[in-house]
């Protein structure tokens, strides 16, 4: 969702710069000290970060931590910090005011205007940074999609990739159960994203 980077000329911009920028609901982020704005999430976007968080968390083992948003400073200097939709963490990796440590998982949801950064910049900075499990989430209302990635060295690899009314099922950074179709459909997705009905019937 970027609507294109500022460049500050004078001195490489940090963390610190970003607490002076206004609270108007748009995603302020640093790449290489030069700040990269994407706009307010759109309702679908908001659904699905919300049903995610609510899932995750309601599977999640004591000692992880689900977060919507968090801040990650990717750089020692704080000039390179990113905010994905979604991230897991342990709970004693935990910094304040940002996470300086590797998420075990991060989530992006794709919109129009971030499908190169989602599937390209954010992979590689996701992977030299040595979050190990990368998500990208399509939001088609048709057909909604789960990509998984994990981390092989210092890139990552496809694992699997889930469409519509099928299971997405992983075991990082814990086992869970996702069926895309239920992050955005109307009808009892609390019951039915973790596929559980599916399991009944067989």
């Amino acid at each position: 969702m970027s609507l294109g980077e500022t460049r500050t000329p004078q001195r490489p911009l940090t963390v610190e710069d970003l607490r002076r920028m206004p609270d108007d609901g748009r995603r302020y982020e640093l790449v290489g000290g030069r700040l990269d704005v994407s706009p307010a999430p759109v309702y679908l976007h908001t659904l699905i970060e919300s049903r995610l968080t609510f899932h995750l968390t309601a599977v999640a083992p004591d000692d992880v931590t689900v977060l919507t948003g968090p801040g990650i400073n990717l750089s020692a200097e704080g000039t390179h910090h990113r905010i994905p939709d979604l991230a897991v963490i342990r709970t004693e990796d935990a910094t304040r005011p940002y996470l300086t440590r590797p998420p075990l998982l991060a989530v992006e949801v794709v919109s129009p205007e971030s499908v190169f950064r989602d599937h390209h910049t954010k992979l590689r900075e996701y992977a030299e940074f040595g979050i190990a499990s990368y998500w990208i989430v399509n939001p088609s209302a048709d057909k909604p999609g789960i990509a998984e990635f994990r981390l092989d060295g210092d890139r990552y690899v496809e694992h699997a990739q889930v469409f519509g009314e099928n299971v997405f099922a992983t075991d990082v950074p814990f086992p869970v159960r996702i069926v895309p179709h239920w992050l955005l459909a109307e009808g009892p997705w609390r019951r039915l994203i973790g596929g559980a009905e599916t399991d009944a019937a067989d």
